[in-house]
């Protein structure tokens, strides 16, 4: 037992021992990309609301094929039998009774043509709550990458900050032994102070950037959220190789599949409609009662006969037109998705290459120009205008490779949209 409260003795001890913040922020979403979007999936009102819708049209799949219910009749016959008794109901004190069970029938597959009907419109709204979903996963991506952007740029203009502090210090020196003016130290505080403002402006983008991604996960707009986690890595140029992305974007874009189930529905309600030129059949069977026994039993074939050809053949005239107009909509939504998978495919690359030209060539030489400016300054031989724009320069540099790297994700995000899935 003493064992026992030795270890708890400890374990709290640790625990007490942690910060505070370190266990909120493990307990924050907002960190892992994946995370967030698992989240999303199982609290999101908007991508709910279409997975019922879903559900329900798959629910009226069996209903679509099956029979109308049967109809059950009774007649009364001579309730007063000739006049010789009071009105009654009963069976045994009637002339007779008529018992008479119906039952509508379709004729021979028109219940499978509704039947396939609605179940190509439940496919349909599986596709629509899967682009959903992928609409709003693209949208956590592509928050998730600007939080990435935001912090990054945040960090980039503190050190900005800090660097132009040093820069005033070294003005400052200048100026103290007379070797320079004091617009220098003056210049080096209001770069500082622009810094500043532009670090308030980052704060509040990253407080709407932070509120919208909140709504997205049914969670409160001002609800704290983690650092974001490094990005993904963009894909190898092959996985973006276009002729097989193309052939993917076919069969997995949701509304290309919507497209498709459009189509299927259009072939079998103009089938179906070719289906009403044969009638349909009511089906009876009718005992009848006298006294206490049955003995004569009826039967009733009723057909209803489709003399209205010419308002059948417009009906069927319209069919063939929604097959079409379904053909020739699915058509263009292929090149608006394929357009859009040629776009995001280009904006990747481009991308790729500024970001690898600004790490590997923008930033040295920037850092080359601003070491030789500050050296040139400090010796007297270049003026302090000069080595801010030296400064400029390596800022440039920095927000160029942070702002590909960012353009690189969006893009991304809309290539897995149109995918339909992730790369």
């Amino acid at each position: 037992m003493q064992h026992l409260l030795s270890a708890s003795a400890i374990a709290a001890v640790l625990v007490m021992a942690v910060p505070a913040g370190v266990l909120a922020s493990e307990a924050l979403p907002g960190a892992s990309l994946p995370a967030l979007l698992e989240l999303a999936k199982a609290g999101n009102p908007e991508y709910a609301s279409m997975r019922f819708e879903a559900q329900a049209a798959v629910e009226r799949v069996v209903p679509a094929g099956a029979l109308p219910d049967p109809k059950f009749r009774t007649e009364w016959m001579d309730i007063t039998k000739m006049g010789e008794q009071s009105p009654t109901l009963l069976p045994a004190k009637v002339g007779s009774t008529r018992y008479t069970l119906m039952q509508d029938l379709p004729w021979f597959g028109k219940r499978d043509l509704k039947r396939d009907i609605a179940r190509f419109d439940a496919q349909g709204s599986e596709g629509k709550a899967l682009g959903s979903w992928l609409e709003l996963a693209s949208k956590i991506k592509t928050l998730q990458a600007q939080r990435h952007y935001l912090r990054g740029n945040e960090q980039l203009t503190q050190e900005i900050i800090d660097l132009m502090g040093r820069l005033e210090q070294v003005a400052q020196s200048r100026y103290a032994g007379g070797l320079a003016a004091q617009q220098d130290v003056i210049r080096a505080q209001v770069e500082q102070t622009v810094m500043r403002n532009e670090l308030v402006m980052i704060e509040s983008e990253r407080q709407q950037v932070d509120a919208r991604l909140n709504a997205l996960l049914a969670r409160p707009a001002q609800a704290a959220l983690a650092p974001p986690e490094r990005l993904r890595p963009l894909p190898l140029p092959a996985q973006l190789d276009y002729a097989k992305l193309e052939q993917r974007v076919r069969d997995r874009n949701p509304q290309l599949f919507i497209e498709e189930a459009r189509i299927q529905a259009a072939e079998k309600s103009r089938d179906l409609t070719l289906k009403n030129r044969y009638p349909d059949f009511t089906l009876s069977i009718t005992p009848t009662q006298t006294q206490t026994t049955v003995k004569e039993w009826g039967l009733m074939l009723e057909v209803n006969i489709p003399l209205q050809q010419s308002s059948r053949r417009a009906m069927e005239r319209e069919a063939e037109a929604m097959l079409g107009a379904a053909r020739s909509r699915k058509e263009a939504a292929a090149n608006q998705v394929l357009a859009e998978l040629t776009q995001n495919l280009t904006a990747v690359e481009a991308a790729r290459h500024t970001e690898v030209l600004a790490t590997r060539s923008l930033l040295p030489q920037a850092d080359l120009t601003f070491n030789s400016a500050m050296a040139s300054y400090e010796n007297g031989k270049l003026e302090f205008a000069n080595l801010l724009d030296a400064q400029r320069q390596i800022r440039q540099a920095k927000q160029s490779q942070i702002k590909a790297q960012l353009e690189g994700q969006m893009r991304l995000a809309e290539i897995e949209k149109l995918l339909g899935e992730d790369l």
